[in-house]
């Protein structure tokens, strides 16, 4: 590869994580040449750093806990969790951080790929400098999309620098179970993290500035993984924060913590999950007039809208929309469309899109918090209606009066909630918190995006005994509430 060489392709993909990858695939699928620069792994930070691993350490806890409350199961569950068989399961999971696989599926598409690490350089203009020191030019003819996601956002600790602190891909990664573990924050990455790293063995050390966890979600919902945690063992702070952190070094390397509060605690390690920043800092912004390391805003097709020409777009975590990997592949999915559509001289006909593009990714945006019970959840909140100002109608069930949920845990401890438009009679949210709720919640997303009526969803029959006949509970709760009312 020479030095200065130029490129050209009709479409420019900065970033091979999954957001990337489908943008890559549609455009190259409508007969656009396509090329996608990468500087890590192809596969991105999904699938060796955050879903995949993180869920392949989860999923065993999680097993655990249940077979454990579970009669006639809980006498066979002699032990704690095989941490080793754990790990090496997840390596398997994240493809032992290995992208051939990837690699492949990107030659057996037609997508072209560069490994290194782009920037832009102008209108329609990417640079890359290869790790082999090389520089190679890239012009796009119809479009550059830049997919690069998130990375940790670090609080200003004194001392931080000499820690070695984990963020979410140490905590994701990490060759061996840590035997004490902080953990600063109080959000999904947090609370997920500590009920994987507590059934493995670590004493965990929970530090939230909040007052309670996961303040996105319905109170009830994660008071429940509250509860669970501390059940389990986990040491939770709340109303705290971090002073000073320091690594001992030599032959304990202990990390050495003071709280606001006076506390001192000495863990092995320290794992900060305290939110996420763009990762923007460093990729030519500033050659097309936007302040490098900002937040890149969109309109509903994904174009950035601070640039002129319809031809920079800004797909998945980066554009902040919903930072989950299935809201930028359906992002990439309606980027991917509108590239072509312009490419070959016309707009995208946006009307099978356009109407729920804004209820997909930023209304009806489904999320699944692992934990020990998971929690699912669409739309909105009570605490977010209330903020926007909206009349609801909310209506509430307990999950474990559901026959379906018996048969699922005995001591089944669970609770749904529906908030309801009462005008138009349809969901805005759902929240399900329970062992076995993830499954509930693509019904749910259904019922919000088509707008379904409630007087529709009563001919929705739920099979028996399932978990799933908790919408027929929290439909006829709701009829009940209102002749009462």
């Amino acid at each position: 590869m020479s030095d200065n060489e130029i490129r050209t392709y009709d479409v420019v993909v900065v970033g091979a994580g999954p957001v990337g990858e489908n943008v890559a695939d549609r455009t190259r699928a409508a007969g656009l040449s396509t090329v996608i620069v990468e500087s890590e792994l192809v596969g991105g930070e999904c699938s060796y750093w955050a879903c995949e691993p993180s869920k392949a350490l989860l999923r065993p806890a999680l097993l655990h806990a249940e077979a454990a409350r579970f009669p006639g199961v809980e006498t066979a569950v002699t032990g704690p969790l095989d941490a080793r068989a754990v790990l090496k399961h997840r390596d398997r999971m994240a493809a032992d951080w290995n992208d051939r696989g990837q690699v492949e599926w990107l030659e057996s598409a037609g997508i072209a790929l560069i490994r290194g690490h782009g920037s832009l350089d102008g209108v329609r203009q990417v640079t890359v400098r290869t790790p082999d020191g090389c520089t190679v030019r890239l012009r796009a003819r119809h479009a550059v999309a830049i997919c690069t996601g998130t990375r940790a956002a670090l609080p200003p600790i004194p001392g931080l620098d000499t820690v070695r602190p984990w963020a979410s891909r140490e905590a994701a990664s990490a060759r061996e179970v840590p035997g004490r573990l902080a953990i600063l924050g109080a959000g999904v990455v947090a609370v997920e993290m500590a009920t994987a790293w507590r059934a493995l063995g670590a004493e965990v050390i929970l530090i939230a500035r909040e007052s309670r966890l996961l303040g996105r979600v319905e109170s009830f919902a994660a008071d429940l993984v509250a509860d669970r945690l501390r059940a389990a063992g986990v040491d939770m702070r709340f109303g705290s924060s971090i002073v000073t952190a320091e690594r001992a070094g030599g032959p304990d390397d202990s990390v050495h913590v003071s709280l606001d509060d006076g506390t001192r605690i000495v863990v092995d390690e320290l794992l900060l999950a305290t939110g996420r920043a763009p990762r923007t800092d460093d990729i030519g912004l500033e050659t097309v007039g936007l302040t490098s390391g900002q937040w890149l805003a969109t309109d509903d097709a994904f174009t950035v809208t601070a640039v002129e020409d319809d031809w920079l777009y800004a797909v998945g975590d980066v554009n902040r929309r919903a930072l989950l990997t299935h809201q930028g592949k359906y992002q990439a999915r309606i980027a991917g469309a509108v590239i072509a559509a312009r490419a070959s001289g016309r707009e995208l006909d946006m009307s099978p899109w356009g109407r729920h593009t804004g209820t997909a990714d930023l209304v009806a945006v489904p999320q699944v918090v692992f934990t020990d019970p998971e929690i699912a959840a669409v739309g909105l909140t009570t605490e977010d209606a209330a903020r926007a100002g909206r009349t609801v109608d909310v209506v509430d069930y307990d999950i474990s009066r559901v026959a379906g949920a018996l048969q699922h845990d005995p001591d089944y401890r669970g609770r749904a909630r529906l908030v309801i438009d009462p005008e138009r009679g349809v969901i805005l949210g759902a929240t399900f918190v329970g062992a076995g709720v993830a499954e509930l919640l693509h019904s749910a997303t259904i019922a919000i995006v088509a707008e379904i009526t409630l007087d529709r969803l009563w001919h929705a029959v739920p099979s028996f005994p399932t978990i799933s006949e908790v919408w027929l509970r929290l439909l006829e709760t709701y009829r009940d509430q209102s002749a009462e009312s």
